[in-house]
């Protein structure tokens, strides 16, 4: 079973006692992220004590603060940003040929469920003749900068395309992204092998059906 869509341009109350209300543009306080990791890691005692564990046994005395680590490491991307990777562009002789690179993995967390999706990237840019090029592995990074945040797979396809528009200025971009993931394949409907298609097209590719079957074939090569 595949999923298509195209994109163009109380568990809470486990674990915090006192509901904290956030503030957009906030500032964050000195020891606020000490407290968070605190209830969280209590939290996650909590859950384990109401389902009949003992998380002081030997073998989930440090899974809490196991859990906080992956959570930290799989949200890395909020401390990054996808400026800096683009920065940095070399002068390079073209003629503004389309720039693919195809068939990059991810891995991500649904905002909805906090579950992993994993999948795969097909990223282009078509930058101006002439125009410097960014390096090779900053366009998987850019894709990982917005992986690496609580995500919904159709918002991660077009941040990457508007990233690209942004810092390169460039005539096109699209993104194109296949994952399965895990609210669908291990809870609620458990259709596991599902996979879900989103697109980003932007500029001539959004415009032009011939360019976007043009892309397509090299892609697809």
């Amino acid at each position: 079973m595949t999923m298509t869509t195209t994109n163009t341009p109380a568990a809470a109350d486990v674990l915090a006692p006192e509901p904290v209300a956030y503030t957009p543009g906030g500032t964050v306080r000195p020891g606020d992220h000490d407290l968070a990791a605190q209830a969280y890691t209590e939290g996650i005692r909590a859950w384990m004590v109401a389902s009949g564990l003992d998380p002081d046994s030997p073998a989930l005395t440090d899974t809490p603060a196991r859990v906080l680590r992956a959570l930290a490491e799989m949200t890395a991307g909020y401390r990054e940003d996808p400026a800096v990777h683009l920065a940095r562009t070399f002068p390079v002789d073209h003629d503004g040929g389309p720039i693919i690179v195809t068939g990059v993995p991810f891995a991500s967390l649904c905002e909805h469920h906090m579950l992993v999706f994993t999948g795969h990237a097909d990223i282009a840019y078509q930058p101006r003749p002439g125009q410097p090029v960014a390096g090779l592995s900053k366009l998987p990074r850019v894709l990982d900068v917005y992986a690496r945040r609580l995500q919904t797979q159709e918002q991660l396809t077009q941040q990457v395309t508007a990233a690209l528009d942004l810092h390169l200025q460039s005539v096109g971009a699209a993104c194109i992204i296949r994952s399965e993931h895990g609210c669908l394949a291990h809870r609620g409907a458990r259709k596991p092998g599902s996979v879900m298609v989103t697109s980003s097209y932007t500029g001539a590719w959004r415009d032009s059906a011939e360019a976007r079957a043009e892309l397509h074939r090299l892609m697809d090569r």
